[in-house]
């Protein structure tokens, strides 16, 4: 700070500015500024008991001491005359340019100009192609007396390459899935991130996608992003089809508060042959997801799809506890003339059940703890599958969930810490849980039938208690539930129940 401060003050006393050879954050600033009456007495007090020539002398004393009041009482202005960008070996220079530069240059005090040094180091890190970012702001021409260059020195990543895999279990379906992402940074120098990702569930679903995003492109100062990706569902046990959707995903525009993106998908349906027979912690967050299917494809059903969510958590004060709220509603509509009395594709219905936690996610409108995976809602008997181990015989055929084009659910979820201190320190703790959600179909004339006390009547509803193990890996809960309604064919049931998510 002496040497910097010493070029500035040799200028002109009262226009020069401090220059700052590392980079602060605007609350490094702040306190500084509350200590510099506390540095003087400290800087008299070792003036008085060190000897001539060793250490700062008096007078580069005084004026680091003028410096440090000027700036704790008024604004000191300032200009930068240069930026200066050192390390960046691959990436391009214009990047880190469009990135903090405009940012820079509009600062006009000292104390400004270190609150954009503070950001524009946030800016840069948050590009995830560096390990470390450093502004330093150093003294500007002799000749420019009150200038400044702003120094950028940045190192980048090391290892471009990083990866995560993971292995989960969803109890309620019996299954378990393998799951890895690979992501490969700053190929190009453009601040670009690309990566691959896999899915292997055992008997339900596999998932393969690569994608990659940009910070900004050329002149468009928003993140771009594009995916493609292909993924395999199999339904046969609970609703007898199976679907393959391959898709693409284009963002184009990204801000604080919102997202916009385009979404392309084909969808094939493999529905079960018809050779078979017939037998009778604080905040709140809101996400709108809207779908039209259909448009062109004339041998497939036209929709529109809704859906809508809203969540809450509010701090109670004792216990380190907390109050999530959510509540999520979605619709489903044919697009046909008579489009109230037409089918609406089963696929894009909604289905409720399932022993996911939903304060994990955002879309938890599936969610409803206590209920099988779509176990909840309308049914018709499965089509008879002949077993060959039986010579013929056939098995049980079960029922078919076919979901509903109008759904709704809510929860209620408080958490707290357990009493016992080593479940505190590794993170361990309860929760206490209420859950409701009911769906209806509306389509091929149904909607006749529909009235709002016979919704509201019929809605499926659990409570129960549990306790979280959160890991890096991944975490599992561990909750009693217990069955307060539920319908005639809903497949709903008292007791303990065990899941594995990722981690939040």
């Amino acid at each position: 700070m002496a040497a910097a401060a010493d070029a500035v003050a040799d200028q002109n006393p009262r226009d020069a500015e401090p220059r700052k050879p590392t980079n602060e954050a605007e609350e490094e600033a702040e306190v500084a500024e509350e200590d510099y009456d506390e540095d003087d007495e400290d800087y008299e007090e070792e003036e008085e008991g060190e000897p001539d020539g060793s250490g700062v002398s008096a007078a580069e004393r005084q004026k680091i001491q003028s410096v440090f009041k000027r700036l704790s009482s008024e604004p000191v202005g300032i200009r930068v005359h240069d930026v200066v960008i050192k390390g960046n070996s691959k990436t391009r220079e214009e990047l880190i340019e469009a990135e903090v530069v405009d940012l820079l240059r509009t600062a006009s005090t000292v104390q400004d100009l270190l609150r954009a040094a503070s950001v524009a180091t946030a800016r840069l890190q948050r590009l995830e192609v560096f390990d470390a970012v450093k502004i330093t702001l150093d003294a500007g021409p002799p000749e420019l007396p009150g200038t400044t260059n702003v120094v950028i020195d940045v190192v980048e990543a090391g290892n471009p390459v990083t990866g995560t895999a993971g292995v989960y279990s969803k109890p309620e379906a019996r299954s378990w899935s393998l799951e890895g992402s690979l992501k490969l940074k700053n190929l190009f120098g453009y601040g670009d991130i690309w990566d691959a990702s896999g899915a292997y569930g055992w008997d339900q679903t596999t998932e393969v996608g690569v994608g990659v995003s940009l910070p900004r492109f050329k002149s468009i100062p928003t993140p771009l992003m594009a995916r493609a990706s292909l993924s395999s569902q199999d339904w046969l046990k609970f609703s007898s089809y199976k679907e393959r959707l391959l898709g693409l995903q284009f963002g184009l525009l990204s801000t604080m508060n919102h997202d916009l993106s385009y979404n392309l998908t084909w969808l094939h349906i493999q529905v079960r042959p018809k050779g078979f027979n017939f037998e009778a912690n604080k905040g709140y967050a809101f996400q709108s997801t809207s779908q039209v299917g259909g448009l062109w494809d004339n041998k497939g059903l036209k929709f529109f799809r809704q859906e809508f969510d809203v969540r809450g958590a509010l701090p109670l004060g004792f216990f380190n506890s907390a109050l999530n709220v959510g509540l999520g509603a979605g619709v489903v509509l044919p697009l046909s003339r008579k489009f109230m009395d037409s089918s609406s594709p089963v696929p894009d219905r909604f289905y409720l059940g399932g022993h996911s936690s939903p304060v994990c996610s955002l879309s938890g409108l599936s969610s409803l703890l206590g209920f099988r995976t779509r176990g909840v809602g309308p049914t018709e008997p499965r089509r008879l599958v002949p077993s060959e181990s039986d010579g013929g015989s056939s098995t049980s055929p079960g029922r078919d969930y076919l979901g509903g084009d109008l759904a709704v659910s809510a929860f209620a979820d408080l958490s707290f810490d357990l009493p016992l201190k080593l479940f505190r320190d590794a993170g361990i703790h309860g929760h206490a849980f209420l859950a409701a959600g009911n769906l209806v179909k509306l389509s091929e004339g149904e909607y006749k039938k529909f009235s709002v006390p016979k919704f509201r009547d019929t809605f499926r509803s659990t409570a129960g208690v549990g306790i979280i193990l959160p890991t890096k890996l991944f975490r599992v809960e561990m909750n009693y539930c217990y069955i307060l309604k539920q319908a005639e064919h809903d497949s709903g049931k008292t007791g303990f129940q065990f899941s594995f998510s990722s981690p939040m």
